[in-house]
């Protein structure tokens, strides 16, 4: 048993941004895919869709590892505009929880299906 499975799911990584650039130019940045692929590459991305959680302010990337034992993680952008007309980014990285779950997304109501082999 790792330390991690010990002690349940490890802290998530949080990073505060202040950027100079409007909200609306941010929020393309990291939602639209030509855009995207310049700083988080599809190649990164368990699913390379975007699980939205909140239009213009908030969303969620699936990651995997490239290497086994392949693990998973997920990465959520929040945005919002602070008083200097600028953007304040929040990045959120979280690993997968203890017990191999990965993090689902919030309004994922289908359980997990299996294939017999």
């Amino acid at each position: 048993m790792s330390a991690d499975e010990a002690e349940g799911a490890p802290e998530p990584l949080v990073l505060d941004y202040r950027l100079d650039a409007p909200p609306e130019k941010v929020w393309r940045a990291i939602s639209m895919p030509g855009l995207r692929e310049a700083w988080l590459p599809g190649a990164d991305l368990a699913d390379p869709e975007p699980i939205v959680l909140a239009p213009g302010e908030a969303l969620r990337y699936r990651m995997r590892e490239d290497e086994p034992p392949f693990r998973e993680s997920a990465v959520t952008f929040r945005i919002s505009a602070d008083e200097a007309g600028g953007t304040r980014l929040n990045v959120i990285h979280e690993r997968a929880r203890s017990g191999g779950r990965t993090i689902m997304a919030a309004n994922s109501n289908a359980p997990p299906l299996l294939r017999a082999a």
